[in-house]
């Protein structure tokens, strides 16, 4: 499957969509966005497709944030479109679980991007950060409302006020990160396709719905959440694949699960 701005790579299972404009550190323009959008419209038709990898060419950034060009020349209303902020939704609607491979800057929508994957691998010189508000500008992709959500309230109105951009290190230790790496891209695809593998192993429908229940329960009350969760369980109980991992489990064998 070719796009003009992104790279879609399938290897045995682990879906690689690639920005692909490293001549200018991966800059999110409009027609990235639109591309990514398609590219996870496709994975999730894809059969073929198991657990989804964003990541970027070059070794500068995962996206440097938005094309400032096109941002300058933007009329205010085009903001209304959401073409960023639907390209985003559908990555976080995604039912596959998604890793983000980050090497180098994620800034500004690089961020917001990183924040609407569900696990997030980085190499230790990588940097994070929201400077939007030095454009006057606000996050326009999700990244007041996400960002909130994995750090708390009072860290991201920090970061998101003052513009601070942040070391691998210290955003692995708020939340924002999960595994920081050597600063090497091998280091970080082999640590990527690791947890893929994990991950890979479980059980697709559960995983599916375990993404269902974390992302749709914590955006309502508890009680809806419980609720939300004991549906979702029931829908897993009523697979082969959980007959098979019970079997396994008694059998002291590895189950073969086949996503039924």
């Amino acid at each position: 499957m070719t796009f003009e701005n992104v790279l879609y790579e399938n290897h045995e299972g682990i879906l690689y969509i690639t920005l692909n404009r490293p001549e200018v550190r991966n800059a999110l323009s409009p027609e990235m966005w639109r591309d990514l959008s398609a590219a996870v419209r496709a994975a999730r038709e894809d059969e073929a497709v198991r657990v989804v990898v964003v990541t970027s060419a070059g070794d500068k950034a995962l996206a440097s944030g938005a094309d400032i060009r096109e941002l300058h020349d933007r009329h205010y209303l085009g903001q209304l479109a959401g073409t960023a902020t639907q390209a985003l939704k559908d990555l976080e609607d995604l039912y596959k679980p998604v890793i983000c491979a980050i090497n180098g800057y994620a800034l500004g929508g690089g961020c917001e991007l990183a924040q609407a994957c569900d696990i997030r691998i980085a190499t230790r010189r990588s940097k994070f950060g929201q400077p939007e508000v030095n454009l006057s500008l606000i996050p326009g992709a999700g990244g007041t409302q996400r960002l909130a959500r994995i750090v708390g309230i009072g860290k991201a109105k920090e970061l998101i006020y003052t513009g601070q951009i942040i070391e691998a290190e210290e955003a692995r230790r708020i939340g924002l990160v999960n595994v920081v790496t050597d600063d090497t891209r091998e280091a970080l695809m082999e640590a990527v396709e690791k947890m893929a593998r994990k991950i890979m192993e479980k059980g697709p429908v559960a995983l599916m719905m375990a993404k269902i229940s974390i992302n749709m329960g914590t955006e309502t009350d508890m009680n809806t959440g419980l609720m939300i969760e004991r549906l979702a369980q029931t829908i897993a109980l009523s697979t082969e694949d959980r007959k098979e991992g019970t079997a396994a489990f008694l059998e002291k064998r590895a189950p073969e699960f086949k996503g039924r």
